[in-house]
């Protein structure tokens, strides 16, 4: 058994508290200095972490390295296992074209590209980031923009702007439930669980939500764009965000950013049918060039027609998992699957751990809800789905296989980063690193999003920010008299203003825009827009801690 020791450097707090920052400046370092690659960088701050742990704060190898395990095994379940899965369903649409339908649909609104960056960017990246999160939602709305005509670096400037309010709630809230299993053990508080959790950051990135549209089409046109489409941007903003609230709050955490996507892009739609801008924003039409090949006049591309069937099939596999998960949500049924055999708890074995109180900290037990997790959900989404499309099982089996190949180098980082933050936590790491920087009393609520954003740009997710930081803000929250609710928040709601200046998804925009090298051009077209919400949303935190807004965080 293991009892951790806030000052258990030199018996000093402040000694102790900077080493136990050891392991994330490592990562710090390799990712954002040394640019090393993010799984070699997640395994050697690993290594780094084991070490301080064993050598520095006196926690037995042993334990070490079980708490390694399993940080690494909840890594793999259910985070990966909800994204490896949400990834496959979505290359089964495009192994059979029916995604390139859905994107000619989208095309069919408006030919206005104002327009086309709200719903593409911000209503489609946000069910996409839904689904599957992890850069996907980037990867795939900045080639659907470019496809429409837009300019490589204003593609990638929208698509990555866009993707913050939903980030929260991405890969089915898999930010979230990481939050909540590191703040569990971090303090007693009954709220820290994923469905109040969800409530607090539903009460924090909706507001967020209300300008991000707007931002784009000011990136997209200017001013004018501003004058022109405010109308339709502040529309989408107010209706992604009342129902991001709305489901976070009495729906469902796991479904907030897809009911909120599909609710938001509605009221779009609705709204183009009553209304449209004074002078439309248009591309320049797609050509093909002359059949010799010698600089002839070059033709228009003739516009695909697609069967209502074919439509219908392309929304198909995400009608599929809102009733799939709806269904897993009604009380009773979510009851029933909580209970064995669906779901076991158990002890992780051999490890034993106390924090410095003496108490058995909660993390050491291990949540295995094989059937209810949304992974598995989701296989279910893609047998379904590959039914509706008439995909073989072999194809289906394949692309799966395929997914693992492609998403490699993911699964080691997550994996890494998870145990990384287990052995922080569980050594006493973490604990020291809190009470060193509850020096900071209530100041701690506006810095509070800042640490958050600090974890995302460098690690470029959330899920690994809130892994890294989330029992860090509960224990410095509890220290400085701050709400550790509001803190554990504010580290996901901060943290999804990073994501658009993180390095790894400044590459995939690069890279799917054809301007792998020049990240350093992306970087500066959304570093201004990243630092002034990061500055708004420090301002609502800051004010949720005071009786101005404190009536917005749940009793």
């Amino acid at each position: 058994m293991f009892q951790q020791d806030l000052e258990a450097v030199g018996d000093s707090l402040a000694l102790s508290a900077l080493c136990g920052a050891i392991p994330l400046l490592t990562l710090f370092v390799l990712l954002g200095g040394l640019k090393v690659r993010a799984w070699v960088a997640g395994l050697v701050a690993l290594v780094v972490a084991l070490l301080v742990a064993v050598v520095l704060f006196g926690m037995p190898a042993g334990p070490a390295l079980l708490a390694g395990s399993e940080g690494a095994a909840f890594g793999f379940f259910p985070i990966l296992w909800i994204v490896i899965n949400a990834i496959w369903v979505y290359n089964l649409t495009v192994a059979t074209g029916h995604f390139d339908v859905l994107r000619r649909s989208f095309e069919k609104v408006s030919a206005d590209q104002r327009i086309q960056a709200i719903i593409i960017a911000f209503c489609f990246g946000a069910l996409l980031e839904a689904l599957a999160g992890f850069g996907t939602p980037v990867a795939i709305t900045v080639v659907m923009l470019m496809a429409l005509g837009f300019e490589p670096l204003k593609a990638a400037a929208v698509a990555l702007i866009a993707n913050t309010a939903p980030v929260a709630f991405g890969a089915l809230a898999t930010p979230i439930v990481t939050l909540g299993t590191v703040t569990s053990g971090a303090s007693d508080d009954p709220r820290l669980n994923v469905d109040t959790l969800g409530a607090m950051v539903g009460r924090q990135t909706p507001i967020l939500a209300v300008v991000v549209p707007l931002i784009l089409v000011l990136v997209v046109d200017g001013r004018r764009g501003l004058r022109r489409t405010w109308l339709p941007a502040l529309a989408c903003g107010v209706a992604f965000g009342a129902a991001q609230f709305v489901a976070a709050n009495y729906i469902s955490v796991p479904l907030a950013d897809i009911v909120a996507s599909l609710f938001a892009a509605l009221v779009v739609v609705l709204l183009l049918q009553v209304w449209s801008p004074s002078e439309e924003l248009r591309s320049t039409p797609a050509t093909g060039e002359s059949p010799s090949g010698g600089g002839g006049v070059a033709v228009a591309a003739p516009p695909q027609v697609d069967t209502r069937s074919e439509v219908v099939k392309a929304y198909a596999p995400y009608a599929v998992i809102i009733a799939i998960f709806s269904i897993t949500n009604i009380t009773a049924v979510k009851a029933a699957l909580a209970e064995e055999p669906w779901t076991y708890l158990f002890s992780w074995p051999g490890l034993e751990v106390l924090n410095p109180a003496g108490d058995a900290v909660a993390t050491t037990t291990f949540t295995l809800n094989w059937l209810p997790a949304a992974g598995t959900l989701m296989i279910v989404a893609g047998i379904v789905t590959s039914a509706i499309l008439r995909i073989s099982p072999a194809t289906a089996a394949r692309t799966y296989v395929r997914t693992y190949v492609e998403l490699r180098s993911a699964i080691v980082t997550v994996m890494a980063v998870l145990a990384l933050a287990y052995v922080m936590n569980l050594s006493g790491q973490t604990s020291s690193l809190a009470a060193w920087l509850a020096g900071a009393g209530g100041a701690f609520a506006i810095l509070s999003p800042i640490l958050g954003w600090i974890g995302v740009a460098v690690t470029g997710s959330d899920t690994s920010s809130n892994a890294l930081f989330g029992g860090l803000q509960v224990q410095t929250a509890a220290k400085a008299g701050l709400d550790p609710l509001l803190m554990a928040a504010a580290n996901s709601s901060g943290g999804v203003l990073g994501k658009m200046v993180s390095p790894q998804n400044l590459a995939i925009a690069a890279a799917a825009v054809g301007m792998a090298g020049r990240e350093g051009d992306i970087f500066r077209k959304v570093l201004f827009w990243s630092l002034v919400m990061l500055a708004f949303m420090c301002l609502v935190v800051g004010l949720q801690s005071t009786p101005v807004l404190g009536w917005m965080v749940p009793s």
